[in-house]
């Protein structure tokens, strides 16, 4: 039974400490409901309580009467959030006891990092570079046609042990770039656009500028902003539709007995017309797509869906999550498994993934979460929409049984009451 998210206020008396100056300020009681959790981050609203220049806290867990410090990590915004890890396993129906402390807490090692560089942003997890997010151009190899030139995508998505997941410019597809998500048929007043399409020469998708940079003991990010260019405007091109991507990765170890890292990835959509568009029903288009390492063919690679399809019968079905997986030359083996969030629309979501005699028999990887591929949808002005996305990156394999646990950690997080002294 999925257990809601609880936000809940009383009045309790202080619970005594193994160390007398400990002063408890609040009480956290996270309720791991009906699925075990295996290093999950959860995270907790902090609008009750006070986080002003004189107020510091730390965050510990009771344990058999002792307070053991933990690592946390603030998201600011409109309202604040506490993140930190549900370390170790925590069975189904259990309950975690934690405290917010008065005091400065101690000391704390930046485990995952969002750093720049000249073309580039690069989130590493200790010395282990995770992925790279291209905020400068990248033009195409050679004499291809330059129309091909793109930013703001996601190459290369890198394994715990170093095999590069992603693809760009294959030259059966110049306009693939490793995890990326433009718009396939966008009505806009009078004429349909193609973003994806490059070659069409209708219209684009470019980084526009970053948000934020954020490193930390819980998870590194970056927000960045990117523009859906329409050269078809009447007077010239003309930005379309305003996207925010956040992107971040997880200090958790989610699996056990391989390596793994886990990422997310939400966009948020809004126009900057004053008048609605319309993504039109297509095949593929928008949500999230990857084009996988070009080692990776129908006779090396494997995509299995969270209802059981794969290759031969995925195309065009829906799923909650896909694991995508495959072998280098070295013989090793890594994959991801994609997960969408049930918030997004059309969820399980449709999906676009390429039979095994893709490319002329060669069978090369491409899949794409498609949540226009069904039904057409109609954004207004004024709105923002939201759609949210989690990938386990991982070495070696996963089962079904890991993958299901991951999408209910994604879908159904903990509940996290906070009780106030």
């Amino acid at each position: 039974m999925k257990r809601p998210l609880v936000f809940l206020i009383l009045f309790i008396e202080v619970i005594p400490s193994a160390h007398s100056q400990d002063k408890e300020l609040f009480k956290i009681i996270v309720e791991a409901g009906d699925h075990i959790r295996i290093n999950t981050p959860v995270s907790l609203d902090l609008a009750g309580v006070n986080l002003n220049d004189t107020v510091s806290f730390r965050l510990a867990e009771k344990i058999k009467g002792q307070l053991i410090e933990k690592q946390y990590q603030i998201e600011t915004g409109y309202i604040p959030r506490i993140w930190w890890i549900l370390d170790g396993t925590t069975k189904p129906g259990a309950k975690r006891e934690y405290a917010l402390i008065e005091g400065k807490k101690s000391a704390s090692e930046t485990r995952v990092r969002a750093e720049t560089t000249g073309t580039s942003i690069v989130l590493k997890k200790g010395d282990l570079q995770i992925l790279n997010y291209y905020k400068a151009i990248m033009y195409p190899p050679g004499n291809v046609d330059t129309i091909y030139k793109r930013s703001g995508f996601i190459h290369p998505l890198i394994s715990p042990s170093g095999n590069i997941l992603t693809r760009i410019n294959p030259p059966d597809h110049y306009h693939h770039m490793g995890i990326w998500n433009p718009w396939t048929k966008v009505r806009i007043r009078d004429h349909v656009t193609d973003f994806w399409n490059l070659y069409e020469k209708q219209g684009t998708v470019e980084f526009a500028g970053i948000n934020s940079l954020i490193s930390g003991p819980v998870y590194g990010s970056f927000t960045v902003k990117q523009d859906h260019i329409d050269f078809q405007g009447k007077t010239g091109p003309e930005t379309i539709i305003n996207e925010v991507w956040d992107v971040r990765s997880w200090e958790a170890e989610p699996v056990t007995g391989t390596k793994a890292y886990l990422v997310d990835l939400t966009t948020f959509l809004s126009l900057a017309v004053d008048f609605p568009i319309t993504l039109e029903a297509y095949r593929y288009g928008g949500g999230i797509g990857i084009r996988a390492n070009e080692e990776w063919t129908n006779s090396n690679s494997t995509v299995l869906t969270s209802e059981g399809r794969t290759r031969k019968d995925a195309d065009g079905t829906r799923a909650k999550w896909v694991d995508l997986n495959g072998e280098f030359g070295n013989k090793s083996m890594s994959g991801i498994v994609f997960f969408s969030h049930p918030s997004n629309r059309e969820h399980p979501e449709p999906m676009r993934v390429w039979p095994e005699d893709a490319n002329n028999g060669r069978g090369d990887v491409y899949f794409e979460f498609c949540p226009i591929r069904f039904r057409e949808w109609v954004l207004y002005p004024g709105n923002t929409y939201r759609l949210k996305y989690r990938m386990l990156v991982y070495d070696g394999k996963v089962d079904r049984e890991t993958a299901e646990r991951l999408w209910n950690d994604f879908a159904n997080p903990p509940a996290v009451l906070l009780l106030k002294k």
